[in-house]
């Protein structure tokens, strides 16, 4: 990573540089100027030595400037402090960019070139009047300006990669996570301030040096010539303006698509944070935006805790109405859940199956208590009776308007006591066609219903009623469902 950061500062800078040094200043010197071939071999000469003393300098500050990067992309085990600053830095790059290109980019370029063009002009080599030194530093400030601000827009986007790879290394190995003190944000108020002021002004105030110069140079100035010169730094102003702007609109679009992308993800119920890696206003928006999504996530947790209470207290309530099947539903839910554990159930059906399971029964609400709670065999009559009862669930359940999101817990109420052969109620469905919360709490019931006391009759021991469960496969039983509570029940007696 921290080689891939520094391979595209190297490609910014010698893109900024192709087009502010060498596109528009080169331009703007040999074809506003009038050259002979000696002081255009002069000129070159001047610029090689200058650029060599400027490169120097600048690579003497870069190392400075990359020195905690490179020490920490080198530790073995960074620490806390170490992240920090490590963040701090990256995020400052474009920063230290700008203060490179104004500094030793600029002024190690500008004072030796000076001095040795006052040279040239003292001694006669070149034919330039020394004021053209002057005119020379205007742009070469403009040119340096506008060189800084490519750089930084370039630059921005290979350090807020290297933040968010050094944000995502300090959660995953610190737990800790990163951000910027207000005072090192660098506010969007001041980067379309200069750039917009830069791309009103700077077109016009190279203009008008170029044009002094012209001026100068020629007496005898055709309008024809005049054009033909005009249109070309036209052409160049306008690039430079479109480049401008294209740099400020991707540098303010790619956060905007980041936070539109997460709302969006927000929207479908993927609650997930973003990474606090912007050094401007958006770092206020992301942190507003991790707020609402842990106020969301926090939010959601409660009310399941609630929800899952309520069904909790429910299925107790409707349990501690026969004081012999008390806790009931919740055994039913627990077996429930461990079957389909063992199934790989996704989470969320795990949990809708066992809210089905602590409802199950909620359908003996509305079977009277003389049958419900009789202490002696119920007759035909009263069975069948008590055979409404997953009907009755299913219809109570579809009055109180369940969320969408609920409504597949009704088939688990409706149809836990169908048949595997076909022979069960209410509807008498056969295999498959039960459905699949159905057939699982059928095992789940059956089995608990077998072990619990009744007035009338004591409750079955486990290794009786797993064999019940395992000779009724295929017949009373969905086989798989069946075949792994007997894998689960077996490993729970060999713990023991």
């Amino acid at each position: 990573m921290f080689e891939q950061f520094q391979k595209q500062l190297v490609l910014n800078y010698l893109l900024g540089s192709v087009i502010a040094v060498f596109g528009v200043g080169s331009v703007f010197i040999f074809h506003t100027l009038q050259l002979a071939a000696v002081e255009i071999l002069l000129l070159v000469t001047v610029m090689i030595v200058s650029v060599a003393i400027m490169l120097a300098a600048e690579l003497a500050l870069f190392k400075k400037h990359i020195r905690p990067l490179k020490k920490f992309f080198q530790s073995d085990l960074p620490n806390e402090t170490d992240f920090k600053k490590a963040f701090t830095v990256a995020h400052r790059f474009p920063i230290l960019t700008v203060q490179r290109i104004l500094g030793p980019h600029l002024f190690g370029l500008s004072i030796p070139a000076s001095i040795l063009y006052a040279i040239l002009i003292y001694n006669g080599w070149i034919h330039f009047e020394y004021y053209y030194i002057a005119l020379a530093w205007a742009g070469a400030i403009l040119i340096a300006v506008m060189h800084a601000l490519i750089e930084f827009f370039l630059t921005y986007r290979a350090s807020l990669i290297l933040a968010n790879h050094i944000y995502a290394r300090a959660k995953r190995e610190q737990d800790v996570e990163l951000f910027l003190e207000t005072n090192q944000l660098i506010s969007y108020k001041v980067k379309l301030l200069i750039s917009s002021l830069f791309t009103a002004v700077f077109p016009v105030l190279l203009f008008i040096v170029a044009l002094q110069i012209r001026t100068v140079e020629s007496n005898n100035y055709s309008l024809e010539n005049y054009w033909s010169w005009a249109l070309v730094i036209v052409l160049v102003i306008l690039g430079i303006s479109i480049t401008t702007g294209i740099l400020l609109y991707r540098n303010i679009q790619e956060p905007i698509d980041q936070l539109r992308g997460r709302f969006e993800e927000v929207g479908k119920g993927n609650f997930e944070t973003l990474d606090k890696s912007y050094s401007d206003e958006f770092a206020h928006l992301v942190s507003g935006f991790n707020s609402m999504v842990i106020g969301i996530k926090e939010r959601d947790n409660r009310n399941d805790q609630l929800i899952n209470s309520f069904f909790s207290v429910f299925a107790a309530t409707l349990d501690a109405r026969d004081p012999y099947t008390a806790g009931h539903s919740s055994r039913v839910a627990n077996y429930a859940v461990r079957i389909a554990r063992k199934a790989d159930f996704p989470e969320k059906q795990e949990d809708l199956l066992k809210k089905s399971a602590l409802l199950h029964d909620i359908g003996k609400i509305g079977i009277r208590d003389h049958i419900l709670l009789k202490e002696s065999r119920l007759t035909e009559e009263e069975f069948e009776q008590i055979k409404q009862h997953p009907v009755i669930g299913t219809k109570i359940l579809e009055q109180v308007d369940l969320p969408e999101e609920w409504t597949p817990i009704l088939p688990g109420v409706q149809y836990h006591h169908e048949r595997y052969d076909g022979k069960g109620y209410p509807e008498g469905l056969k295999g498959n066609d039960i459905p699949t919360f159905g057939r699982l709490l059928a095992v789940a019931d059956a089995f608990d219903a077998m072990t619990s006391d009744r007035p009338y009759l004591k409750g079955m021991d486990y290794e009786r009623a797993l064999n019940i469960i395992k000779e009724g496969r295929g017949t009373q039983f969905d086989p798989y469902f069946a075949n792994l509570f007997l894998e689960i029940m077996k490993e729970e007696t060999k713990n023991r």
